[in-house]
């Protein structure tokens, strides 16, 4: 067994004590068994786990290809393949040690009645916390749609409000145009936390036969390629969720300590690690390492302390390269 992490790594989130900031990615680790085969790699080295993408009925996903290397980061289009709900609560869940970690379950779904069926039947499991995956950009119905549209946004939380006591976490799109309202309404129906960002739209094409890569002809882009975007949306969210007591997971590129202090700054109580793990499935202790490191010498006593602590002009001005 690793050594204990430091007590400075501890973070509350959502009454639930996590033992490190950092959040595995939904569709990163599967449902949470895929890392335990990799040597060195331990549960305990991160607060939660959000499971894969489930839906009420099993999917089959895309058609291939599905994902793609692209400069500084990934593009996919899974398409939700999943087992579908039932299997994954009976099944699937007996076998996750809850005693490690935490463990959130990620919901999608093509209607509201969707996300509320699958919600209900995660109400009646021991899983943590449940994500509401309003965001996808890579399935055609549903997804992305309710998460670009504020009133559909907070329909589908308010839905999934009433069917659950455990906490809800809304994964917000950045393909949107107003990320703040969509927060605001979110809260306003009962999110308890706001999970910030899903993966960027974006597609490749093969010049050789000219057609796209993607078999779904878009994807979504992550990896260091979105951080900017991703710590742009956070601090804008910050600005809404912050006040209001609601905490943020800040996701979208993160592979460095460093990647994960930036998020923290801007406001994100959390750091959701995914894309990275690609690359170096042991990355999460690094990251660990590096933030313990820099709270002991800024004499933090934790990691509440930095959340939240940029030094930033109340009003910006629009950058424009022009």
């Amino acid at each position: 067994m690793p050594a204990p992490l430091p007590a400075s790594l501890a973070v509350e989130f959502c009454g639930l004590k996590l033992a490190s900031p950092i959040v595995l990615l939904s569709g990163c680790v599967g449902f949470g068994e895929e890392y335990t085969r990799v040597e060195g790699f331990s549960n305990t080295d991160v607060g939660a786990i959000v499971l894969k993408g489930t839906t009420r009925e099993p999917r089959l996903g895309n058609p291939p290809h599905r994902v793609y290397e692209t400069p500084m980061g990934m593009l996919n289009a899974i398409g939700l393949q999943n087992p579908g709900v039932d299997v994954v609560v009976d099944r699937i869940l007996p076998t996750l040690d809850f005693g490690e970690t935490r463990f959130f379950a990620n919901v999608c779904g093509s209607t509201i009645e969707d996300y509320v069926e699958t919600t209900r039947r995660f109400e009646d499991s021991p899983i943590d916390a449940i994500e509401i995956n309003i965001s996808c950009p890579n399935i055609k119905e549903g997804g992305v749609q309710f998460g670009n549209v504020p009133e559909m946004s907070a329909r589908v939380v308010a839905a999934c409000r009433a069917v659950t006591r455990k906490p809800l976490i809304t994964k917000l799109s950045p393909n949107q145009t107003d990320i703040k309202e969509n927060a605001r309404r979110c809260i306003e129906a009962g999110s308890d936390a706001l999970a910030v960002i899903n993966t960027v739209m974006g597609m490749a094409i093969d010049v050789k036969t000219r057609k796209p890569v993607i078999g779904n002809i878009q994807g979504g882009l992550s990896g260091p390629a979105i951080k900017p975007i991703a710590l742009l949306k956070v601090m804008q969210v910050a600005e809404v969720a912050r006040p209001l007591g609601v905490p943020i997971i800040g996701q979208g590129g993160i592979y460095t300590a460093e990647d994960a202090l930036e998020f923290i700054i801007a406001g994100a109580t959390t750091v959701g690690v995914g894309t990275s793990l690609f690359y170096d499935p042991l990355v999460c202790r690094k990251i660990n390492a590096g933030i313990a490191d820099y709270l002991a010498q800024n004499r933090m006593a934790s990691v509440a302390e930095l959340v939240g602590t940029l030094d930033a002009p109340k009003k910006t001005i629009q950058a424009c390269a022009c």
